[in-house]
């Protein structure tokens, strides 16, 4: 589990297909401190495992699940900036909110409207995933845990602080760049438990025929 805030910006060094998967290397800094082979760290709000480690860089591999869902299939390229977190330790503060690495959607950035230090970020959810959104609610966009300060339809802000912008890489967002974004996992949950599967519904019992 994650708390959506980023440790660090890492760079991405190198990106290669290795047979059914696509093998990125990362190199950062703090966040790498510790991370064994076979951990968990969150890329860009998608959780993700360490399959090597060395020095300064660590190594994951993307299924085409991966890729389908999150921004990688698009936006993978050797030089490109990833936020970096690790998982949140069991003894640690809880800050940000509950997030578990599991991207639900990839928006689109409409516009970053900079003011004299903040800015605010403007987002188009993909479809299907708006229901799920509430001013003032938690969202996560490329694992930063957001805060939504208004929302339109598909479209929602969130006020971003000079800290945010020095230290994640939105500072470099762009229109039309795509983002990864997870929802607040609460809101699903509830959502399941009180609209069930069509296949849960019960059925509705058949008029008996009346016998000639």
């Amino acid at each position: 589990m994650f708390t959506g805030i980023v440790e660090e910006v890492g760079t991405i060094m190198e990106v290669a297909r290795d047979g059914d998967v696509v093998a990125i290397r990362i190199e950062g800094g703090a966040a790498i401190r510790g991370l064994p082979v076979g951990g968990s760290i969150a890329v860009n709000g998608c959780c993700l495992t360490a399959v090597a480690v060395k020095r300064s860089a660590f190594t994951c591999h993307l299924t085409s699940e991966t890729l389908s869902r999150t921004s990688f299939g698009t936006a993978l390229r050797p030089g490109g900036r990833v936020n970096l977190e690790r998982p949140m330790r069991a003894d640690g503060r809880f800050d940000g909110h509950i997030v578990q690495g599991h991207v639900d959607g990839v928006g689109r950035i409409v516009r970053l409207a900079r003011r004299e230090h903040a800015a605010d970020l403007v987002v188009e959810a993909p479809a299907g995933l708006a229901r799920y959104l509430v001013e003032k609610g938690s969202v996560t966009v490329d694992g930063i845990s957001l805060t939504v300060a208004a929302l339109r339809g598909r479209v929602f802000t969130v006020a971003l602080i000079p800290y945010t912008l020095e230290r994640t890489n939105l500072h470099a967002a762009r229109p039309g760049t795509r983002v990864n974004l997870e929802v607040d996992v609460i809101a699903k949950y509830v959502e399941r438990l009180l609209v069930p599967s069509p296949k849960e519904r019960p059925k509705r019992p058949g008029r008996a025929r009346k016998r000639q």
